[in-house]
């Protein structure tokens, strides 16, 4: 409660100084917009700047006096002074306009909702058209989804990630570009499935996270740098939408094995494919992001490691991904084993993505976010349900597995599952 004082009575007096209205455009050359008070007072401010921030305020006492034509010349005014504006920041405020008004990560999820139903329906019947169907839809979905992200990137000037409500976007995407070419490979539903769910409900966290405020913030000093943030921010950011994907793919597996009939001896075998192959490719660049998330750190604070709470979470994201692997490896898991540990990546991720941030301590500790803190207890509990639903005894499934004799693994470790 004292955290959330503290955000509301330092959101408080930044709107009284009018520090976050900073809508008074910068001469060329320069990046940083300015606000009224400092365009009105600093010595470093352009005539330009004291004009515009003259014309605005003119702008507010006629609507405050509900003077329409005085407020009409104000308005005028303030518009022909941002001729003199780069053509450069006249074209991302154009964009940004049209990118507002189009929404396309709205329009994305809506459509991630329809590839969802069609690629689920396809396993009841007429999978061949409506599999088809879900594939392009899938493709536009993601095309509509990539151009929110390079629109991002083109206002920004920035990496897609620079803050959690970009990470949102990010992993969606990256784990549904995955899903798309696991579909394209496989031509059985559960791709375009997948990534679906993942899009749909990543997008979801981001519209979530979009309620308070701004999603364009400005970078904090030690996020300053696109170098890192394009290597080590995008990369680590592609292992989670990975180790989503292969979690994702895991609750495909449990619950189409215990609840319905569709999942042969050919189709797990199948999906354990797609889950090892995308825990090894989470692994590859969960380590990588972190190998270069520790020299970002030695340039900025001066040590490689410190055992910061965000360090920690991306290494449990490594070590777990690693361990899934050895397991299948030793052939201590097979088929289902394989499947529980994936839905349990997801838990590990979502902690090392959102969890850390609620421990509020730590140099990685950029905010508390009150709201997240139920939705990631009802997220866990939902996976541990998962995983306790596919360690029921395969007997009980009614899936073919159920009758089905597994193969032998010439290890003297018991398998769990088949």
């Amino acid at each position: 409660q004292l955290m959330q004082l503290h955000d509301k009575l330092s959101l408080y007096f930044a709107l009284e100084d009018a520090e976050r209205l900073r809508f008074i455009p910068p001469p060329v050359g320069v990046s940083d917009w300015e606000t009224i008070r400092t365009a009105g007072v600093s010595k470093s401010s352009s005539d330009q700047a004291v004009m515009y921030a003259r014309t605005f305020t003119e702008a507010l006492v006629a609507w405050r006096e509900q003077d329409a034509a005085a407020f009409n010349t104000a308005v005028q005014a303030s518009s022909a002074l941002t001729t003199d504006v780069s053509a450069t920041t006249r074209g991302r405020l154009r964009h940004e306009w049209d990118f507002s008004q189009a929404s396309p990560f709205i329009l994305a999820m809506s459509l991630y909702v329809l590839v969802f139903v069609l690629a689920a329906l396809s396993w009841l019947r007429f999978s061949e058209p409506l599999g088809r169907a879900a594939l392009w839809i899938l493709t536009l979905t993601l095309v509509i989804h990539t151009a929110g992200l390079i629109s991002r990137i083109y206002i920004q000037g920035r990496p897609p990630v620079t803050n959690l409500y970009s990470s949102a976007i990010f992993v969606g995407w990256g784990g549904a570009v995955l899903g798309l070419i696991l579909e394209r490979l496989y031509r059985n539903g559960i791709g375009s499935v997948t990534a679906a769910g993942l899009g749909f409900l990543t997008l979801l966290v981001a519209h979530n996270l979009s309620m308070d405020g701004d999603t364009m913030t400005m970078m904090q000093a030690v996020l300053d740098t696109n170098f890192w943030l394009a290597t080590h921010v995008v990369v680590i950011t592609l292992g989670y939408g990975a180790t989503f994907l292969a979690g994702f793919l895991s609750v495909v597996y449990i619950v189409r094995g215990v609840f319905t009939r569709g999942l042969d001896q050919a189709t797990a075998a199948s999906l354990s494919r797609m889950i090892y192959g995308i825990i090894a490719f989470a692994t590859l660049f969960s380590f990588v992001g972190t190998i270069l998330g520790g020299i970002w750190a030695d340039q900025s604070w001066g040590r490689f490691w410190g055992w910061d709470p965000k360090e920690n979470g991306a290494l449990l994201i490594v070590l777990w991904n690693a361990l899934v692997l050895h397991a299948k490896w030793g052939g201590l898991v097979r088929h289902r084993g394989i499947a529980v540990l994936g839905v349990a990546g997801n838990i590990v991720t979502s902690w090392s993505w959102f969890g850390t941030n609620m421990l509020g301590v730590g140099l990685h500790a950029y905010g508390f976010i009150d709201s997240a803190l139920l939705w990631m207890f009802i997220f866990v509990t939902s996976q541990l349900a998962i995983i306790g639903i596919g360690l029921i005894p395969l007997e009980k499934w009614r899936s073919p597995l159920a009758k089905a004799k597994g193969p032998k693994v010439p290890h003297a470790a018991p398998a769990v599952g088949t």
